[in-house]
């Protein structure tokens, strides 16, 4: 099993289903709405969980309801939470609209951005014994710095999924193992907005692996060359989580090699768009399993 040390964000998604998105200043009947467990560090855990991982979650949540609702989910997904703190801050919530498979998304960090470096310092034991530690931009950068400072120390590879995306410093980007941006975040991240991914890739070669939706993935090799897995086809119901998905499924997989492990990924990923929310439709390893046999 690869122990997989999530550092990020706890949210609870409050989602609404609606025929389409409305436009600025009109007010239109949705079809459905559901609170749903979310936030990109803690999806991240439960996608590696699900799929075999040992898995440790560092955040924060507020001392109030929704705190209280997603730990306990963290608990039963079998994710340990026992580097979980609570602030004095409302816990962090997305409010979201689904329309076509499509999504559209405001957060509100809350106790996300009380999660401070001396919070990854006290959690120093537990990040040490990892196989892999996975985060991500929903915190504040100098908490991730502290990821990066603590994980070199413990030679412990660092995967960072740069969303939202921000430039970051080249010592920052030098110090991750694995860069997953999406193009756009890509074009942010090395501050080159307007550069296609052909251009960018080669950049931090052996360092990024590029999610491009229901096209797949890319991978820039050590040498320079670009390796394509092409995407999964499905049937989209909504694309809320997918690249989280793919997160989590790269760093439960990590031991069998980058490649093996987009492959994992990028099937993990179309299976978690054929459901509604971003944690509901997060396979199983058995249904990985199945999934990957029936598409060779």
């Amino acid at each position: 099993m690869t122990k997989v040390v999530v550092v990020g964000s706890i949210n609870m998604d409050l989602v609404v289903v609606a025929s389409r998105f409305p436009a600025p200043g009109e007010t239109l009947s949705g079809e459905r709405f559901l609170t749903v467990a979310g936030g990109k560090g803690a999806n991240q855990a439960v996608a590696a969980s699900r799929l075999g991982a040992t898995v440790g979650m560092v955040g924060k949540v507020g001392r109030d309801a929704f705190g209280d609702q997603l730990l306990a989910g963290l608990q039963d997904e079998g994710v340990d939470t026992r580097h979980v703190g609570r602030a004095d801050v409302a816990t962090g919530v997305a409010l979201i609209t689904v329309s076509g498979g499509e999504n559209s998304i405001v957060v509100v960090p809350g106790a996300n951005h009380a999660l401070l470096p001396a919070d990854i310092v006290a959690a120093e034991a537990e990040l040490a014994t990892a196989d892999v530690i996975l985060t991500q931009l929903e915190i504040p950068l100098p908490t991730v710095a502290t990821v990066l400072e603590v994980a070199a120390r413990h030679k412990v590879p660092v995967i960072l999924n740069p969303a939202p995306a921000q430039a970051l410093p080249a010592a920052m980007l030098q110090q991750v193992a694995l860069l997953t941006p999406n193009e756009h975040e890509l074009a942010v991240v090395l501050g080159r907005p307007g550069e296609d991914m052909h251009s960018l890739l080669p950049q931090l070669p052996g360092k990024i692996v590029m999610t491009h939706g229901k096209h797949g993935a890319w991978y820039c090799r050590a040498d320079g060359s670009l390796q394509h897995q092409p995407g999964f086809k499905v049937e989209a119901v909504d694309s809320t989580g997918a690249g989280d998905t793919f997160n989590g499924a790269l760093a439960a997989f990590l031991p069998l090699g980058v490649e093996a492990a987009m492959r994992h990924a990028a099937a993990a990923g179309a299976l978690s768009v054929t459901r509604l929310g971003a944690q509901g439709g997060m396979p199983h390893l058995d249904e990985l399993r199945t999934f990957m046999t029936d598409a060779n």
